[in-house]
C-alpha cells in the first residue's frame, strides 16, 4: 500500500502504529482508511474505536465518536469509550445467575450488580490483532477469556472483525465458541456525537428507533422483566424526534434496552441518528434482538478530550446492539447461553451519510 511521507495512506488500507504497552504487552493503533479518505482508528487494547474521522457538510473533518489520542488516557478507565464489551454487555442483577443448576457469582462492579463484563472485562484486555488483506480494510481481533475469568464458566474464544468500506460503513462481526455453557453478550460501546464537538450536547440530535417495546428498569437500572409498549411514552422513537424533546419525562435520561422489531429477519435497519448542525446521519443495522439507547447521563466532565474539552453530561449517545440486560436471570428474555459445539455470531453495521 502506498504511503505519503506523513504516514497517511494514499489509497484505502490499514496503517499499524505502536500505541504503548498494557499488561506487559505491546498495544497498537490501527487506522482503517477508505478511498474517500475517511478514517476509523481502532486499538487492540479493549478493541476500542478511538476515532471515526469524516467531513461534515462544510468539509470540516472531525471525529463522530468520543475518544483519545493516547493509550494513557484509556488506562485511566474512562466509561467504556468506544470499547468492545464482554463477556456480557450490560447488567446482570446482583452479579449472580444460575446455569444448569449451578449458581455463579460474578464481579459486582456497579451498585451491587455486574456491568459490562466486570472489573476487567473485554474492554480492558489486549486483543491479538491481525490485518486481513483484501479490498475492504479489515482488522481481526481475538481474545481467549479463560475459565473463571470475572466469575464466568468456560474458556471462551472471541473474535471480532472490524471492516470499513468506501460507503462509510463500519461493520462489526462477532464470533465466539466455548468449552462449557456460559452467557455471552458482545457489543461495542462507542459514544457518538455527530457534530464532532463535545461542546454540543446530543439533545438536538434526532433519533428514530424501530422498536414497539422496551424493557423498563428499576432504580438500580436492572430490567423489571416486563416488556412494555413505547406508545404514549417518552421512550417512543418510532417517528423521528429530538432526543431532548421528552427526556425530562424520564427519571434520569435514557439508558434503556429497546426490543427491536423484525427480530427474525437477520441484519436490518434498527435505528437512525441525525444532526442538523453537521448534516450527518448515522444508520444502525443489526441482527440482534435489542439495542441499549444511552444518552450519556453520567458523563460529568471528569474526563476531557485530548485537546482539553470536558466531556460533560449528554455530550454523546450510545447505540449498543445487544441481547437484553439480565437475560440469564429472566427466562422470558431471549437466551444468551452459549454451549459447547455452538457458535455465537452477531453483526452490526454503522453507516454514515449526509442527512
Amino acid at each position: 500500500m502506498a504511503q505519503s511521507p506523513n504516514n497517511i495512506p494514499t489509497s484505502a488500507g490499514i496503517i499499524k502504529e505502536y500505541f504503548g504497552e498494557a499488561d506487559h504487552q505491546p498495544v497498537y493503533l490501527f487506522t482503517l482508511r477508505n478511498k474517500k479518505g475517511d478514517e476509523v482508528k481502532i486499538t487492540n487494547y479493549g478493541g476500542i474505536v478511538t476515532a471515526w474521522i469524516t467531513a461534515d457538510r462544510k468539509g470540516d473533518r472531525s471525529s463522530i465518536v468520543i475518544g483519545f489520542d493516547s493509550l494513557k488516557e484509556y488506562l485511566a478507565k474512562p466509561p467504556f469509550f468506544g470499547a468492545l464489551i464482554g463477556r456480557y454487555a450490560n447488567r446482570i442483577a446482583n452479579g449472580k445467575f444460575i446455569l444448569d443448576g449451578v449458581e455463579y457469582t460474578l464481579a459486582a462492579n456497579k451498585g451491587g450488580n455486574h456491568l459490562h463484563g466486570g472489573n476487567k472485562g473485554f474492554d480492558k484486555v489486549v486483543w491479538e490483532a491481525e490485518i486481513i488483506e483484501g479490498p475492504i480494510p479489515t482488522l481481526s481481533l481475538t481474545y481467549l477469556s479463560k475459565d473463571g475469568e470475572e466469575g464466568y464458566p468456560g474458556n471462551l474464544k472471541a473474535t471480532v472483525c472490524y471492516s470499513f468500506n468506501d460507503e462509510n460503513e463500519l461493520e462489526i462481526k462477532y464470533q465466539a465458541a466455548t468449552d462449557q455453557p456460559t452467557p455471552v453478550n458482545l457489543t461495542n460501546h462507542s459514544y457518538f456525537n455527530l457534530t464532532g464537538d463535545v461542546n454540543n450536547t446530543i439533545l438536538d440530535h434526532t433519533a428514530w428507533i424501530d422498536a414497539d417495546h422496551y424493557t423498563p428498569i428499576n432504580e438500580n437500572t436492572i430490567p423489571t422483566g416486563e416488556i412494555k409498549p413505547v406508545e404514549g411514552s417518552a421512550f417512543d422513537f418510532r417517528s423521528p424526534v429530538k432526543i431532548g424533546e421528552r427526556i425530562a419525562q424520564t427519571a434520569f435520561g435514557y439508558d434503556h434496552n429497546y426490543v427491536l422489531n423484525k427480530k427474525d429477519q437477520g441484519l436490518r435497519l434498527a435505528a437512525v441518528l441525525s444532526d442538523a448542525i453537521s448534516g450527518r446521519k448515522l444508520e444502525v443495522f443489526t441482527d440482534q434482538p435489542g439495542m441499549q439507547f444511552y444518552s450519556g447521563n453520567n458523563l460529568d466532565g471528569t474526563f476531557t478530550t485530548s485537546d482539553g474539552k470536558p466531556i460533560g453530561k449528554q455530550a454523546a449517545v450510545c447505540l449498543e446492539t445487544q441481547h437484553f440486560p439480565n437475560s440469564p436471570n429472566e427466562p422470558a428474555f431471549p437466551s444468551t447461553i452459549l454451549r459447547p459445539g455452538e457458535q455465537y455470531h452477531s453483526r452490526t453495521k454503522y453507516r454514515l451519510s449526509p442527512a
